[in-house]
C-alpha cells in the first residue's frame, strides 16, 4: 500500500492499521491510534493524513472495478461498424462527404490545430521545468519501473512505426522538387540548399510537436493513475475539471468515445499506408498484380489474420519479441543505407539540419493561412494533416509512454520524451530523405510522381543488393503493421473496459477488426489518390480529440496546482519567508529558524484551506461499493500535539472522552 514521504529506514513510525484474518477469511482492520488522536483525525483530514503529506495513491491501490463500460462499447461499436457499411455500400457518398467535411475543418479550425500543437510543447516546457518539475509519476519515494537505458530503449521504439517508412524518403523528396512557402530565394526548389531546408520542414512535422502532443496524454494518463490513483482513462483525466460524477457519467463516456474514434483512424490510415507500400514492393519486386488498392486490401485481410491468430493464440510475449526483433532489422536496413550510400553527405547533413531546425523553429510555427494561398495549401495538405495524425495517435502512444514512465519526475519525462524519439525521427529522415535527395541531384531517376508508397523502392533500387532491401523493408512494414495493430487493440480494449490493464481477447480483436475494416474504407474513399482520402478522414475525425486535448492540459495543470508536493513547496516558502522576516524584526541578524505551533498571520497556512475538498477528498480509500476502507500507512506522525490538545479540552467540548476508549474493528 502507499506510504507517506517519510521514509520508515530514516525516521521512526508504526503502522496506523493492522489487519487480521476472522476464522471464516474476512479482513478486520485495527486502528492502532489513541482514541483522541483517531477521532480528531477523522474529523479534520481522510485517514488522518493532511493533504501535503499524501505520498501519492497507485491505481493498484484503489478498489476499482473493471469490465466492459457497454454505453462506451455499444456506442462506439455501433458508429464504427455503420461508418464501414457506408464506406462499403455507398463509397461515393462517403468521399463526398469526407471532402466536404474537410474543406470546413481545414478552413475554421486549421488555426486551432496549429495553435494546440504549439500549446503542447509550451505547456510540457512549463510543467517540466517550474516547480512541478520535481513530482513524481508515482508515489513520493517510488523508484522508476524501468532502468534508464530500458527506458530509453523502449521510448526509441514508439518513435520507430509504418509512418517513418512511408514517408522516410517521400516528404523530402516532395519539398526538394516543389519547394517550401515562406523559404523562397532562401532555399529554391532543386537548389543545394533545399536540401537542408527539405529535412528541417520535416523535423518540424515529426520531432518536437508530435512528441510534445503524445507527452500531453503521457503525463496526464501517468500523474492520474500513479499519483492520483484513478483508472488509467481519458475522461479520468479531467476528473478535477468536471468533477468525479461527470466523467463517470454521460460526459466522461463521450470523451472516452472520441479517444477510441481518434485511435481508431489514426492507426487505421497507419496500417492503410503499410498496406499500399507492401503491394506496391510486391509489384516491383515480385511483379505480383498491379499496385493498386485491390493489392493493397488483401494485404490488409492477410495481415490482419496474422494479428487475430497472435490475439488468438495469446503470444502476446511472442508480440513484444517481434516488436524488439523488427526494431533491429529497421536499424539494419538505416545503417546499410547509411554505409552503403552518401556516408558523408549525410553526415555534414547532420549539424546543419539540427541547427537550422532551431533557429527556424519560430517562422515554421507560424506557418499558415495568414501567408496567403500557397502556405494555405501547404499547411493544410502537410502541417494541419500531420498534427491531426499526431493527435489521433496520442492516447495510444500517450498510454504506452505512461505506462513506462512510472516513478520518474515530470523533469525528467519532459526532457527525455522530447528529445530521444524525436531525435530518432530526424535522423532516419536525414539518412533516407537526405540520400533520397542525393542520388536525385546526381542524375538518378527518383520522383515523387511515383507516388509516396514508390520512394523507398526507388531509393533501395540505387543501392546493392535492392532485391534483398526491398524484402527486408517489406517484412519491416509487415511486422510494424501486426505489432501496431496489436498494441491500439489492446489500449482500445483497456478504454472499453474501465480501464482494465490486460483487456478480454474478445474485445482485442474486435477492435483489431474494426482497425482493418477502416484501413480498408480509408483506401476506398481515396480512389486512385488513397493517401489523400486517408488524409481527409485522419483530419475529421481528430477533430473532437483536439477539443480534448485542449481540455486535458487545463485539467492537469489544476491537478499540479494541488498536488502534495505543490503543497508542501508553498508551505516551505511561506513559513521561511514569514521566519525570516520576523527574525530580522525581532532579533537582527542572530537568529534561527525553529518549527512550532503558530496563528494567524504567523502561520504558513493562514491563505490555504487544508479542508477544502478538492485537497482532500482524491485520496480518500473507498471500495468497489464506494464505501470508505482504512488506508493504511507508516508515518512518524503517529504521536503529535493532538494528544497533548486532547488532555487539555473540557469534557463536554471533546467527544472522544463519551465512551469506550478502546480500539475499533471493521
Amino acid at each position: 500500500m502507499s506510504t507517506p514521504p517519510h521514509s520508515p529506514e530514516n525516521q521512526p513510525g508504526s503502522s496506523s492499521t493492522t489487519t487480521t484474518e476472522s476464522p471464516n477469511g474476512e479482513i478486520i482492520y485495527r486502528d492502532n491510534r489513541s482514541r483522541p488522536r483517531r477521532i480528531f483525525d477523522e474529523l479534520t483530514y481522510p485517514h488522518g493524513i493532511h493533504p501535503a503529506l499524501v505520498p501519492g495513491v497507485g491505481v493498484e491501490d484503489r478498489k476499482l472495478s473493471f469490465g466492459t463500460d457497454k454505453v462506451v462499447f455499444l456506442v462506439t461499436a455501433a458508429l464504427i461498424l455503420a461508418f464501414i457499411l457506408w464506406g462499403i455500400l455507398s463509397t461515393e457518398t462517403l468521399s463526398n462527404v469526407s471532402t466536404t467535411a474537410l474543406a470546413w475543418v481545414t478552413a475554421n479550425t486549421g488555426w486551432f490545430f496549429i495553435l494546440l500543437s504549439t500549446a503542447a510543447v509550451l505547456f510540457m516546457l512549463v510543467i517540466g521545468f517550474t516547480r512541478t518539475g520535481r513530482i513524481k509519476l508515482g508515489r513520493d519515494n517510488e523508484p522508476p519501473e524501468y532502468s534508464f537505458f530500458s527506458w530509453l530503449a523502449m521510448l526509441f521504439a514508439a518513435g520507430m512505426g509504418i509512418g517513418l517508412m512511408f514517408y522516410g524518403a517521400f516528404e523530402p523528396m516532395t519539398y526538394f522538387e516543389g519547394g517550401i512557402p515562406g523559404f523562397e530565394g532562401v532555399a529554391d526548389a532543386g537548389s543545394d540548399s533545399i536540401v537542408v531546408y527539405s529535412l528541417v520542414q520535416t523535423a518540424f512535422h515529426w520531432a518536437l510537436n508530435p512528441w510534445a502532443i503524445y507527452a500531453v496524454v503521457g503525463v496526464s494518463v501517468a500523474y492520474g493513475a500513479y499519483r492520483r490513483g484513478r483508472a488509467p482513462l481519458i475522461s479520468r483525466i479531467f476528473t478535477t475539471l468536471l468533477g468525479q460524477r461527470q466523467v463517470e457519467g454521460t460526459l466522461g463516456k463521450l470523451i472516452d468515445v472520441f479517444a477510441i474514434f481518434a485511435t481508431l483512424f489514426g492507426t487505421a490510415a497507419s496500417l492503410g499506408f503499410g498496406a499500399i507500400q507492401i503491394s506496391q514492393g510486391l509489384n516491383i519486386v515480385g511483379g505480383i498484380g498491379s499496385a493498386g488498392n485491390s493489392t493493397a486490401i488483401v494485404v490488409i485481410c492477410i495481415l490482419s489474420i496474422a494479428f487475430i491468430v497472435s490475439a488468438v493464440s495469446g503470444v502476446s510475449r511472442g508480440i513484444r519479441y517481434l516488436s524488439n526483433t523488427n526494431l533491429v532489422l529497421a536499424f539494419i536496413l538505416a545503417l546499410f543505407v547509411f554505409v552503403v550510400g552518401p556516408t558523408v553527405f549525410m553526415l555534414s547533413l547532420i549539424p546543419s539540419v539540427f541547427s537550422t531546425y532551431i533557429s527556424e523553429y519560430l517562422f515554421m510555427t507560424g506557418q499558415s493561412a495568414a501567408w496567403g494561398p500557397a502556405a494555405a495549401e501547404f499547411s493544410s495538405t502537410w502541417t494541419v494533416y500531420y498534427w491531426a495524425w499526431w493527435m489521433s495517435w496520442a492516447p495510444f502512444v500517450g498510454m504506452f509512454i505512461a505506462k513506462i514512465s512510472r516513478g520518474r519526475t515530470i523533469r525528467q519525462f519532459v526532457t527525455v520524451v522530447l528529445v530521444v524519439p524525436a531525435s530518432v525521427c530526424v535522423l532516419w529522415f536525414i539518412v533516407f530523405g537526405g540520400s533520397a535527395m542525393y542520388y536525385a541531384q546526381n542524375g538518378a531517376d527518383l520522383t515523387v510522381e511515383s507516388g509516396a508508397e514508390s520512394m523507398l523502392f526507388g531509393l533501395l533500387d540505387q543501392l546493392p543488393l535492392s532485391a534483398i532491401t526491398s524484402v527486408l523493408a517489406m517484412i519491416v512494414i509487415g511486422i510494424f503493421f501486426v505489432t501496431s495493430a496489436d498494441s491500439a487493440s489492446v489500449v482500445m480494449g483497456t478504454m472499453t473496459q474501465k480501464g482494465k490493464p490486460v483487456p478480454s481477447k474478445w474485445i482485442v480483436i474486435f477492435w483489431g477488426l474494426c482497425l482493418a475494416g477502416i484501413a480498408i474504407v480509408m483506401l476506398l474513399v481515396g480512389g486512385d489518390n488513397a493517401l489523400a482520402g486517408m488524409q481527409n478522414l485522419v483530419i475529421v475525425s481528430a477533430l473532437p480529440f483536439a477539443i480534448i486535448m485542449a481540455g486535458m492540459m487545463i485539467s492537469l495543470f489544476k491537478d499540479l496546482r494541488k498536488d502534495p508536493a505543490t503543497l508542501r513547496s508553498r508551505f516551505a516558502a511561506s513559513a521561511v519567508d514569514k521566519a525570516v522576516s520576523t527574525g530580522l524584526a525581532e532579533h537582527g541578524d542572530d537568529f534561527a529558524l525553529q518549527v512550532e505551533h503558530a496563528e494567524g498571520h504567523r502561520a504558513a497556512g493562514q491563505d490555504f484551506d487544508s479542508h477544502d475538498p478538492s485537497v482532500t477528498e482524491w485520496y480518500r480509500q473507498t471500495d468497489e461499493d464506494g464505501k470508505e476502507i482504512p488506508f493504511e500507512y507508516e508515518t512518524a506522525w503517529s504521536s503529535s500535539p493532538v494528544d497533548d490538545l486532547a488532555e487539555t479540552t473540557p469534557d463536554s467540548e471533546a467527544p472522544w472522552k463519551k465512551g469506550n476508549d478502546s480500539p475499533t474493528q471493521q
